[in-house]
């Protein structure tokens, strides 16, 4: 069987490359899209499956931003199983930042230019607020298209979503963008900060191969 694997927000997939799967399922990679402009969240989510093959039966995994991601996706193409790593299964769960982002709209009108090549050394200091302690978080963000960026930003600031029963979630018990406190995971991953997929790799290895059977 398939698993489709979305990344986080801005990240690619090395944040992932030392997660184990089980052996007899293929694994493939959703690479994300650059929005057009002004492009509805909906409209963005149907471009992202379109990658997907559900003539048969498939899982999806999905990290931080991609966690949302494969929620909504499973809602037009339905998995087998759905796994969040580091990410939120409804708007209940948002940090207060996040929820203070929603109330105020200014992701919405932070300039575009915010997020280009001239702010990205700044944006690379914010990184490290996933986890301070790790030399090598700015290896897993890749993807910084300025519009991709600030669009992503307002999307997670806006998310609307009711939880469904196939949504397995992992989280770290030290990860601060989502707060353990305000979610109720399947599984916690000890000692895990929001970059836990790549630093706690062996632990959520064995999670998946017991999940994904």
């Amino acid at each position: 069987m398939k698993i489709y694997v979305v990344s986080g927000l801005g990240a690619d997939f090395k944040v992932l490359e030392r997660l184990q799967f089980p052996k007899d399922h293929e694994v493939v990679f959703i690479d994300w899209l650059i929005p057009d402009n002004d492009e509805s969240f909906s409209s963005y989510v149907t471009r992202m499956a379109e990658k997907i093959d559900d003539s048969e039966p498939f899982y999806l995994l999905g990290y931080s931003f991609g966690g949302i991601m494969v929620q909504e996706i499973n809602l037009l193409k339905p998995a087998e199983k759905v796994v969040i790593l580091g990410s939120i299964k409804s708007d209940k769960e948002k940090s207060r930042l996040i929820k203070m982002g929603e109330i105020t709209k200014i992701p919405k009108y932070i300039p575009v230019n915010f997020f280009n090549l001239k702010t990205l050394e700044t944006y690379s200091v914010f990184r490290k607020f996933f986890d301070p302690k790790n030399p090598k978080v700015n290896q897993y963000f890749k993807v910084t298209d300025p519009y991709y960026l600030k669009w992503s930003v307002q999307r997670i600031t806006e998310w609307k979503f009711e939880q469904k029963n196939n949504v397995i979630q992992i989280l770290g018990d030290r990860d601060i963008v989502f707060p353990l406190k305000n979610s109720k995971p399947d599984y916690i991953i000890k000692g895990g900060t929001h970059l836990f997929p790549a630093t706690k790799y062996k632990e959520v290895s064995l999670l998946l191969n017991k999940i994904f059977i």
